[in-house]
């Protein structure tokens, strides 16, 4: 009994390792294949599309325990909400993020996904979510994540530096031949800036549905992630029908693009958001998002080893920087969720602290 409850102490922490590793993978080969040809706004619809057709079977056969509970009718301010769920946590955030990734690099993804909690917080303030009280040491934290969250994106976006490692020619040929961690010439800052609006985004769809389960408690997840993702799968094609008027850009020219679609849709639409939903009931809220900074590690690891030629000192030191406040912002969370579980403050309110229903990290792919 001893040695199988430190297994299901170990397990998660292995799993959600290996979950941010696959998603760096995913996110260099979707620089691979953009950077080839492929239009980032069809991958979107493609990947959405998949990603509905799964979850759609999967969300009538995941029943709550409750079987009996009522679900509640679905009225159009319901579905306006599903509306803008999909709008912004799937149109926005995927067309910022693939758009910036063709632009910038992996590296970069990772250092600007880590500006959600720092949005999350100046959004809470701006809308009168959160009191902002600077006796507060929750409050403190936070402004300082915030603040340092700025000064690593600044840093990101203005000073590369030198390489970390130089390579041969042969070498960078043949590692070109398969996979791409960057594209010559980058549009860095344009790339960081369309990345920190899909940071900013994730913040917005945090906020909507975390008003959202509020409003409907009976909703089952599952359902809700459905129903927008299909919604956002619309909006996308038609954004994608809007930008792309070229028929031929909707066909797949290489295999690795139907693979790259198959296994970001099983992965980043119906794998992913049911091990997050299970470690944020067994673990609590925090949990999941813990593991993000781990994106930076992987990130540094594969573009050193594997792509030479491809990563700069100020990219890194600007990541980690941006890691390190990703972690006092979320410290300020903690605090304030232990705050508001005092009996001697209860009238300010939380900041979101739920892990996304879907998460498409900026990550994400």
């Amino acid at each position: 009994m001893e040695a199988k409850a430190k297994t299901w102490e170990v397990l998660p922490f292995i799993v959600m390792v290996i979950m941010e590793g696959c998603t760096i993978g995913l996110t260099i080969m979707a620089k691979t294949v953009i950077t080839n040809g492929m239009s980032p706004f069809v991958f979107i619809v493609y990947t959405n599309a998949l990603a509905s057709l799964v979850l759609f079977p999967c969300s009538f056969f995941s029943r709550s325990k409750d079987r009996k509970s009522k679900q509640p009718p679905f009225t159009l301010p319901l579905f306006t909400r599903f509306l803008f769920l999909g709008l912004a946590g799937i149109t926005m955030i995927q067309t910022f993020s693939f758009v910036g990734l063709s632009y910038s690099s992996p590296i970069l993804v990772c250092a600007m996904g880590h500006l959600i909690p720092a949005f999350n917080f100046l959004l809470s303030v701006i809308l009168r979510k959160i009191s902002f009280d600077l006796r507060s040491s929750a409050i403190r934290f936070q402004v300082l994540g915030t603040l340092i969250s700025i000064m690593g994106a600044v840093d990101v976006e203005l000073f590369k530096g030198p390489l970390i490692r130089h390579s041969s020619d042969h070498q960078l040929r043949h590692t070109k031949q398969l996979f791409l961690f960057s594209s010559t010439p980058e549009f860095w800052v344009l790339g960081g800036i369309l990345l920190a609006a899909a940071s900013f985004s994730v913040a917005l769809w945090n906020f909507i549905q975390k008003e959202t389960v509020k409003q409907y408690p009976e909703l089952e997840t599952m359902k809700v992630v459905t129903y927008y993702t299909s919604l956002g799968t619309v909006i996308s094609a038609i954004v994608s029908l809007m930008v792309e008027r070229d028929p031929n850009v909707w066909k797949l020219n290489h295999n690795m693009e139907l693979i790259l679609i198959v296994l970001t849709a099983i992965f980043g639409g119906v794998i992913r958001p049911y091990i997050q939903i299970w470690f944020t009931h067994m673990k609590g809220p925090f949990y999941v998002p813990s593991f993000k900074p781990f994106g930076i590690a992987y990130a540094t690891t594969f573009g050193v080893s594997f792509f030479p030629n491809s990563l700069h000192y100020g990219s890194v030191i600007g990541a980690a920087i941006i890691g390190m406040a990703y972690y006092t912002v979320m410290w300020g969370q903690i605090k304030g969720e232990e705050e508001n579980k005092t009996p001697c403050d209860t009238s300010s309110e939380s900041l979101d602290k739920k892990v996304p229903l879907l998460q498409k990290e900026v990550e994400e792919v």
